[in-house]
């Protein structure tokens, strides 16, 4: 069993920047894939970005790639999520996710994690 916290989400401008951080319990942190995804009102879930359970392979959505960052610590059982030029449509509730050894074909699709955290919201004023 592996429980997800995140925090870090809050109101910030247009080109501002945020740091998400998901922090999970459980002794087996280093064997998950950790992704994080977002939704916004009326809009589906859908896929921000991962990083694998080696740590050695990092996947971003084309809508953020080369704004956001994502690293674990797995000495602290926390993955984050760097957020910089923020822009209005990134605004949504961010969850961070957990899916056992997942494989790159499957490190995007929300179906495939084990765990989720309960969200942190992330607004941006233009």
């Amino acid at each position: 069993q592996v429980q997800l916290v995140e925090s870090g989400g809050g109101l910030v401008q247009a080109g501002g920047s945020l740091r998400l951080s998901c922090a999970a319990s459980g002794p087996t942190f280093s064997s998950y894939a950790m992704g994080w995804f977002r939704q916004a009102p009326g809009k589906e879930r859908e896929f921000v970005g991962a990083i694998s359970w080696s740590g050695n392979s990092f996947y971003y959505a084309d809508s953020v790639k080369g704004r956001f960052t994502i690293s674990r610590d797995n000495a602290k059982n926390t993955v984050y999520l760097q957020m910089n030029s923020l822009k209005p449509e990134d605004t949504a509730v961010y969850y961070c996710a957990a899916g056992y050894r997942l494989s790159a074909t499957m490190i995007g699709r929300p179906s495939e994690y084990d765990y989720w955290g309960q969200g942190t919201q992330v607004t941006v004023s233009s």
